[in-house]
């Protein structure tokens, strides 16, 4: 997000805050250590019990939103079990007023996107205010039958392939809610029939947020290698066709420092040690940044035999990630995929369309994410 003067100053207090609170746990609980931590967010016992954080000033973003079937902005919000062993939301759009006309009784379907949220592989959740004051409202400005955020399980207990695992398996359930399988709970079953009568699941898009992005990638690649069962055929998830890939501020990094890590300001939801202990964690043991999970080049010639959907790469000039994400896409133009990449210019760091705050009360951001939104808009109509 962007590096105001007031984010670097909660930055500061997340640093100050952590380290005390860090010492009182010591001295509270002398059998039990920490044997890692990402300040603010994420603590590692010696005993291996995990503890995800909210730092201070974060509380805002990271209120749970529950779901909701009384209309909001025209959207319903519901958390559904799939039968895949993945759950997700759906930000649902309100049916148009109905009508008996011939208009309304043929009205079109339209496109779906897939979520994929951010976190380094680590941290967030999709009911996170976060992310629901931003798709929420998505799901309405883009004019999809809905949005499907997937609920991705968060590393280390469950490290990388996991969360790519996840995301193919959410996009198996759109095939199964395409032929009409019945592999939804009978209390989510009227909303999905919603769903499923508005949707055409030959327009399927993914969408991810910082280490989302890598996934939507990732995902992108499973499917167009074929690879939801062995001996399977690229066509194997017929009639859910991916039209596209979204992949905003992605998470992709090397083991050597870019510049844009060493010049731009961190801010309260990236650092130079998010990134470098939250990839640690989330990746396969014994796997590093110089992978094809996060290095530019290395994930553009993992795919370059593969079939990709077309890709918007929407980037923000003071993002910490700046370099690796542009360097991502002219990689993967090297190997002959499509890659549309748009920067966000001006003060504008690491996934600022997500702070509501900043998006209520200043301008420029508020003008970028409008315009994030609007590229976002075209690339789905375009294709």
């Amino acid at each position: 997000m962007a590096a105001t003067g007031f984010q670097r100053s909660c930055y500061s207090f997340v640093l100050l805050a952590s380290l005390l609170v860090a010492t009182s746990m010591a001295e509270a609980s002398p059998n039990r250590t920490v044997v890692e931590e990402v300040t603010g967010w994420l603590r590692i016992y010696s005993d291996g019990t995990v503890e995800r954080l909210t730092p201070p000033g974060a509380e805002p973003f990271t209120a749970i939103i529950p779901p909701y079937s009384t209309p909001r902005g025209g959207i319903t919000v519901h958390d559904i079990t799939t039968g895949r062993g993945v759950d997700v939301r759906l930000y649902l759009p309100v049916p148009a007023a109905t009508s008996n006309s011939p208009h309304h009784r043929r009205r079109r379907r339209r496109p779906v996107l897939v979520h994929l949220h951010g976190g380094g592989f680590c941290v967030s959740r999709p009911s996170w205010a976060l992310y629901h004051n931003f798709y929420a409202p998505l799901a309405a400005d883009l004019g999809v039958a809905g949005i499907v955020s997937v609920y991705l399980p968060l590393a280390p207990e469950r490290r990388l392939p996991a969360a790519i695992d996840a995301g193919h398996a959410a996009l198996l359930w759109l095939r199964d809610v395409a032929s009409g399988r019945n592999l939804y709970s009978t209390g989510d079953s009227a909303v999905v029939e919603r769903f499923r009568h508005a949707a055409d699941f030959s327009q399927v898009f993914l969408v991810g947020d910082s280490s989302g992005g890598n996934l939507v990638h990732l995902v992108a690649a499973r499917v167009g290698a074929g690879e939801d069962a062995p001996g399977a055929r690229p066509r194997a998830l017929h009639p859910v066709r991916l039209a596209g890939g979204v992949l905003l501020h992605p998470g992709f990094a090397r083991e050597k420092k870019s510049r844009s890590e060493i010049e731009n300001p961190p801010s309260m939801f990236l650092t130079p040690e998010m990134i470098d202990k939250l990839l640690a964690l989330g990746l396969p043991v014994g796997v590093n940044k110089d992978s094809r999970y996060t290095s530019p080049e290395m994930a553009a010639m993992a795919v370059a035999n593969v079939r990709m959907p077309p890709l918007l790469l929407m980037v923000a000039e003071k993002d910490l990630l700046r370099d690796p994400q542009l360097d991502y896409g002219k990689a993967m133009r090297h190997v002959g995929k499509e890659v549309e990449t748009v920067v966000s210019r001006g003060d504008v760091a690491h996934i600022f369309y997500l702070n509501f705050f900043a998006v209520e009360s200043e301008q420029l951001t508020k003008n970028r994410t409008k315009e994030l939104v609007h590229t976002i808009k075209r690339f789905i109509d375009r294709h």
